[in-house]
């Protein structure tokens, strides 16, 4: 999926649980009043799940775009789906499918650009880092590694009206993330690749999800985020400590991340990329269920969903 560079750097909601949160915290600061739902956000995993590993060219990867569209539609934002064919490294073309949902408020100021949010939806097809190599060649279900970031989008998505931003809120599912390889450059992230150099919105700023369900993760520092945003970075560990979320968010150096964040860097969007960084010895940087048979929903932790959601509604809600 991502790359990864060893160098450190320096420098409706009522059946759902609020998540960890104290009194002391909550009356220091302006927080927001709507609680992200992390059993809808788990629903939303579980659904994306059940048409199988989203493999582009795959019967399972069409039907699951033609429901992401679908679900973002009924929720009553504007939908459309960027196509394009792409050659992977290997030499085979699938045709990308990146699917863009915009919110515009009523209230919504003509002069004020709009933000993103990002995730992939598109499934790897090996599980090459399977602890068991009989299954290296058996696709990823995804439920973290794709599902997860797509499904706390749905979520705010869903519950957007609430929160009441001021200023449009777009959502966009990049395909074609998940087919790289590590021995050759530039093989990740093609779909947002495609879009960065088609895009013509004038975004002030964007966050990428990139597997924000996993047990027991950390979202450290990431080093493409400090470089090119890092006071976005500031201002999201700022709201995470807000909601009472600091656990989930340490401030703390991570890695540099070759993710879907860098192509819309590189066209000029300052974006964040949150995404685990586990430094814990025998655990891969991004988790025990990165790019193996056992990411599942069964190993989806909706404590860790709900705290990055919460931390997101926190920021529009501060940063409107």
């Amino acid at each position: 999926m991502k790359q990864i560079y060893l160098l450190l750097i320096i420098a409706s909601a009522l059946l759902c649980s609020c998540g960890p949160k104290t009194t002391e915290t909550m009356a220091e600061a302006d927080t927001c009043k709507v609680v992200f739902c992390a059993d809808s956000a788990y629903h939303f995993i579980v659904r994306q799940c059940e048409f199988g590993p989203r493999v582009p060219g795959s019967t399972a990867h069409r039907q699951c775009g033609d429901w992401l569209m679908q679900r973002f539609r009924s929720l009553g934002l504007d939908v459309e789906e960027q196509v394009a064919p792409l050659t992977m490294w290997d030499g085979k073309t699938f045709q990308c499918r990146n699917i863009i949902a915009r919110y515009t408020p009523q209230q919504a100021d003509s002069t004020v650009a709009p933000v993103v949010f990002s995730a992939h939806w598109d499934s790897r097809p090996w599980a090459d880092a399977d602890p068991d190599e009989s299954k290296h060649e058996e696709p990823v279900m995804a439920a973290n590694d794709g599902a997860s970031g797509v499904a706390v989008m749905l979520e705010m998505a869903r519950q957007i009206k609430e929160v009441s931003p001021k200023r449009p809120v777009h959502f966009v599912c990049f395909d074609l993330e998940d087919y790289g390889s590590d021995e050759h450059d530039g093989s990740f992230a093609l779909g947002a690749q495609y879009w960065a150099q088609h895009n013509a919105t004038p975004y002030e700023w964007g966050i990428l999800l990139d597997m924000v369900g996993g047990r027991g993760a950390r979202f450290c520092y990431e080093g493409f985020s400090m470089r090119y945003a890092s006071w976005l970075v500031a201002r999201t560990w700022a709201a995470a400590e807000t909601t009472g979320a600091a656990e989930f968010f340490p401030k703390k150096d991570g890695s540099f991340i070759t993710d879907d964040h860098g192509p819309m860097n590189e066209a000029g969007i300052p974006t964040i990329d949150i995404i685990p960084y586990y430094d814990q010895a025998g655990i891969p940087s991004f988790g025990p269920t990165w790019h193996t048979t056992a990411d599942t929903p069964e190993n989806i932790s909706k404590e860790t969903l709900q705290a990055v959601g919460q931390t997101l509604f926190q920021l529009l809600h501060e940063h409107n």
